[in-house]
């Protein structure tokens, strides 16, 4: 007996058991076939990139413009 086929506490009667298979593991080493396209245009690419950056400066903007005590005294 292994450490593998003992039942985990608190494990549910109906689980399934562990598969007895030696070899189960996934094929790591398989990988699935290139791609003939990209999955997003690139011009959909550059327009999804451009929104992320101004996001991204808009939210910087405004984290550093809060005043840390207005954010000390809503804590308290």
């Amino acid at each position: 007996m292994s450490i593998a086929d003992l039942p985990f506490v608190g494990t549910p009667a109906n689980a399934p058991g562990a598969s007895k298979e030696a070899g189960s593991y996934l094929p790591v080493e398989d990988l699935p076939p290139g791609r003939n396209e990209a999955v997003i245009a690139p011009d959909q690419q550059a327009k999804i990139r451009a929104e992320l950056l101004a996001a991204r400066d808009r939210q910087a903007s405004t984290a550093g413009t809060k005043d840390p005590a207005t954010k000390d005294s809503a804590t308290k």
